[in-house]
């Protein structure tokens, strides 16, 4: 098989293919008995990402299980901020922890260890390349620099990122240096990503929903650019998807913005509105998470809006955000067996 064989690399390439192809953020995860199995023998869940025999079978346990037309790299954005020494750890029951950044260490981070605390992660990607199908895209990952910004100056997730949005108003020229600096080091990640065998590569801005228009085209937009612009300066071919969850109509200028090849639409994306971003290029999303949690009618009206909506035009067919634990595996069959019946 060769890369022209590959539905999610066609669409980012800017064909439209009836039924079109279909992942999952999240896919490899909780839901899955295999996954949770794995999980177990792993010690933390740092541990997991960093193991890449093991990263390498969570990735390809939703391969095996349902065929999607794309892996993505079993990572977690937060390995950024680990490699920069912010004491990163996983807590039970409370999510993701770090030592909180203050503006006099912004100065003083240190970028010269990243790229060998991240090998790990990159003999994953090529391990996956190796064993995935031939057919299969393989999509690398990071996340946006404002999003990985808001967990190092919290210390941890916050429901409306308070913490960094006041940062950034009290100490402006920090912020933009570290935003820079997570710009830069996370270019030359998926730089790696996609010299090890990744046929594209998706920035998750999960936290952009909170920015208002100012903000977000500074804190949002500028150094995902940045990003890809320097991606780009070194490999000219390089594909991209960004996710900006929760923008709303602020992504009517982010793919130009940007100079991202897709944008990935969160569920809460009007499919009218979704319908005319696509008119500029690919589009990925967007069903609600929650109706595969509930399945039946719910699951299958979703699914055909979407395809009704968008089908027409270059569509990766995805969740609006990530796949939840509450999720039934039968549900995801029911899915993918849905949107690969269709022909719009």
């Amino acid at each position: 098989m060769t890369e022209k064989s590959r539905k999610v690399l066609r669409v980012l390439n800017g064909e439209t293919l009836s039924p079109p192809p279909v992942w999952l953020m999240r896919q490899a995860g909780r839901y899955l008995p295999e996954y949770r199995q794995t999980r177990a023998t792993a010690g933390s869940f740092l541990d997991l990402c960093y193991t890449p025999e093991l990263a390498v079978e969570v990735t390809l346990q939703p391969i095996r299980r349902y065929g999607f037309d794309a892996a993505i790299l079993f990572s977690d954005i937060l390995v950024i901020p680990d490699a920069l020494k912010c004491n990163v750890r996983f807590e039970e029951g409370h999510g993701p922890r770090m030592d909180p950044i203050e503006e006099a260490d912004i100065a003083r981070l240190d970028i010269r260890p990243v790229a060998d605390h991240l090998k790990p992660v990159i003999e994953t990607v090529r391990r996956l390349r190796d064993e995935l199908p031939g057919e299969t895209t393989l999509l690398g990952f990071c996340g946006a620099p404002w999003t990985v910004a808001t967990y190092m100056i919290a210390g941890h997730g916050t429901p409306d990122q308070a913490p960094a949005r006041l940062f950034a108003y009290r100490y402006p020229e920090a912020f933009d240096r570290l935003l820079a600096t997570l710009a830069d080091v996370s270019a030359d990640y998926l730089v790696a990503q996609i010299d090890a065998g990744a046929d594209a590569v998706q920035i998750f801005d999960s936290w952009a929903g909170v920015l208002g228009e100012d903000e977000f085209l500074r804190y949002a937009v500028k150094p995902v650019r940045r990003m890809i612009d320097s991606v780009r300066a070194r490999r000219p071919n390089a594909k991209v998807i960004a996710f900006a969850k929760g923008a709303g109509i602020l992504l009517k200028g982010y793919r130009q913005g940007t100079a991202a090849d897709a944008i990935g639409l969160d569920w809460s994306v009007p499919l009218s509105f979704a319908a005319e971003l696509q008119k500029d290029g690919p589009v990925q999303g967007n069903l609600d998470p929650m109706r595969v949690v509930a399945g039946g009618q719910a699951l299958d009206d979703g699914i055909d809006a979407i395809l009704q909506a968008l089908g027409n035009g270059p569509l990766i067919f995805n969740l609006g955000h990530g796949i939840t634990p509450q999720a039934d595996p039968d549900n995801v069959s029911r899915l993918v067996s849905r949107v690969r019946g269709a022909r719009t």
